[in-house]
């Protein structure tokens, strides 16, 4: 058949289906026989669970785009344009950037051409004017909107950013062009999180000129880049599998603010996860309303299969003050009702709940707990912290305003 290309999807090293794009860039993913008949098979993913528990086999073809899950596999917005042209390959074209970036996708799912290395000469669309890149195409890749890359460690200290072979086992996040002290920020609400008990990877804050690779012009955006552990990344180099949510309800990431809510995440983790992971869940949900983030959309939450088929939630990331740069932010997905820092009260737990069918005892503590302990930290820190004075203040400000933390 013409212009027909397959890639190979493989889960922890082992090829489990395929991706084949036809002509009128259309794509249709398969799971192999092998995989559907194994009784001991690794998690995919939620997203391939049906009705009853069994293994979701048919799978409609989507064009242009790939399926929610593997579209949600690819970064976004200026990390995408800018690893797109770095391969020679047209953004919107999402089976072609797979192809480029399947060696370091979040999780154990690599991506291979069926048939080598050669690219395509349809990688190209009509309107493209730059030739597909040819031997320097890049091999790394992280979901996300902020630039972001995989990092590994130089033995003469510092970070190299890979621009080939595989990626790192460390996350250098670089400074917003928008917004003053984004990297201090996160790592001060990481902190935070940590001192708090939470399941925190790994952080740090370094001086941008230790890591040598970035793009360019990068440095010109602020002197500090945050940088976290790979919690998908084993010592050895084996992978952990991982699942965002937008994943998990099939929803693409220019949706992950518009589509389900923190009650619909509640109900996936009372059915799939331990009452540890719930409380583990409510600590984080009631954290970041006290500290302001109305970021914790869809793809800010995620899944892990540490034996490789049993989930859990996954450890804590992308945690900043986002009140600190637009006042008045409310939370990026409803809680239960309502999306308002300030409704986040104990009504607003016992709602959700009762529609997430989770204990009303234990959510309601877990809450309270969360809230009384972040004071101390918060009051004994904040101070100490490398946030910038902004995140401070807005932070004292909105804490005021919270019921569940003893305000208005």
């Amino acid at each position: 058949m013409p212009d027909v290309s397959v890639l190979n999807i493989h889960l922890s090293g082992k090829a489990i289906g395929t991706l084949t794009r036809v002509a009128g860039d259309r794509s249709l993913f398969a799971f192999n026989e092998a995989y559907i008949s194994d009784p001991a098979r690794p998690t995919l993913g939620l997203f391939f669970k049906d009705e009853f528990g069994g293994l979701r086999t048919d799978f409609p073809p989507v064009q242009t785009k790939l399926s929610p899950f593997f579209s949600n596999l690819l970064p976004e917005g200026p990390l995408r344009r800018y690893l797109a042209e770095g391969a020679g390959v047209h953004p919107a074209r999402e089976f072609f950037l797979l192809w480029a970036l399947g060696r370091d996708l979040p999780g154990a799912i690599t991506v291979t051409p069926a048939d080598g290395e050669t690219w395509p000469p349809e990688a190209l669309a009509p309107h493209d004017e730059k030739p597909a890149a040819s031997g320097n195409m890049l091999r790394f890749s992280l979901a996300g909107v902020q630039l972001k890359f995989s990092a590994v460690a130089s033995v003469r200290g510092g970070l190299t950013i890979p621009a080939s072979g595989v990626g790192g086992d460390v996350i250098v996040k670089l400074p917003s062009p928008d917004y003053d002290g984004v990297p201090e920020n996160e790592y001060s609400m990481m902190r935070l999180a940590g001192l708090l008990g939470m399941d925190v990877p790994r952080i740090d804050l370094l001086d941008i000129g230790s890591v040598t690779g970035l793009p360019d012009n990068a440095r010109r955006f602020g002197g500090k880049v945050f940088v976290i552990e790979r919690f998908d990344r084993q010592p050895d180099g084996g992978r952990i599998h991982i699942e965002d949510f937008a994943q998990v309800f099939g929803v693409y990431p220019d949706a992950k603010y518009k589509k389900a809510s923190m009650r619909s995440i509640a109900r996936v983790l009372a059915a799939e996860a331990t009452n540890s992971d719930i409380r583990e869940f409510i600590r984080r949900l009631t954290f970041n309303t006290l500290i302001g983030n109305g970021d914790m959309h869809l793809k800010n939450w995620s899944l892990i299969y540490r034996d490789g088929r049993t989930a859990s939630l996954a450890p804590a990331y992308d945690f900043v003050s986002t009140i600190a740069y637009i006042p008045g932010d409310r939370f990026a997905l409803t809680y239960s009702r309502t999306k308002d820092f300030a409704s986040f009260d104990e009504d607003e737990l016992s709602h959700l709940a009762a529609k997430a069918a989770l204990p009303r005892k234990m959510v309601i503590d877990t809450a309270r707990e969360m809230a009384a302990d972040f004071r101390t930290v918060w009051e004994r820190e904040k101070a100490h912290l490398p946030m910038f004075a902004n995140v401070r203040q807005a932070i004292d400000a909105l804490l005021l305003t919270l019921p569940i933390a003893g305000g208005a």
